[in-house]
């Protein structure tokens, strides 16, 4: 289960009442920063504008690929730690707007963290340290440290120590 924080609606589905949720000019300027920094060709600065403007907190030498989509709502829910790669057109979501109630939910991608492009990543999951997330997986649930996880819905493909055991394996056909 993911580790969201529920709140209930009335009326019309909680969309429609999003203003109530989160101020109108707070997604204006998370707009635009977005848009800035998923065109931006330099790393360092799409960095800057996350930590600097939407208060992200982004590790050294995290790498956010082209077309990367942060949530627009709550991008001060997500945490991405060091040398972490997110992949081109990746969408990281820190929030669920559904009929009768919404969502939201921390986002923490550990350090040395490979997400494959066109990912999705849900509100309220953690993926560990050394985690490899295949292109176009949906992050529905926590990922394990070291594992390499894909599909949709996501299955860990391999564990931390089968991962480690490849490696070990491929080590020895080169020596």
């Amino acid at each position: 289960m993911r580790n969201t924080q529920r709140y209930q609606v009335e009326k019309a589905n909680s969309l429609w009442q999003i203003y109530q949720t989160v101020p109108f000019l707070k997604v204006m300027k998370n707009f635009i920063i977005i848009q800035l920094a998923r065109y931006t060709p330099f790393l360092g600065i799409k960095n800057w504008l996350y930590r600097t403007f939407l208060r992200m907190k982004v590790g050294d030498k995290a790498a956010f690929a082209l077309m990367v989509m942060v949530d627009i709502m709550f991008p001060e829910k997500i945490s991405v730690g060091k040398n972490s790669v997110i992949g081109y057109n990746t969408t990281i979501l820190a929030h669920e707007y559904l009929i009768k109630e919404y969502r939201l939910g921390e986002v923490i991608i550990g350090s040395n963290v490979m997400i494959g492009a066109n990912s999705t990543i849900l509100p309220g999951v953690t993926i560990g340290d050394g985690a490899i997330v295949s292109a176009g997986t949906l992050v529905h649930k926590d990922v394990p440290q070291g594992s390499f996880v894909g599909g949709n819905p996501m299955k860990i493909i391999y564990t931390k120590e089968e991962m480690e055991e490849r490696l070990r394996k491929d080590e020895f056909f080169k020596g």
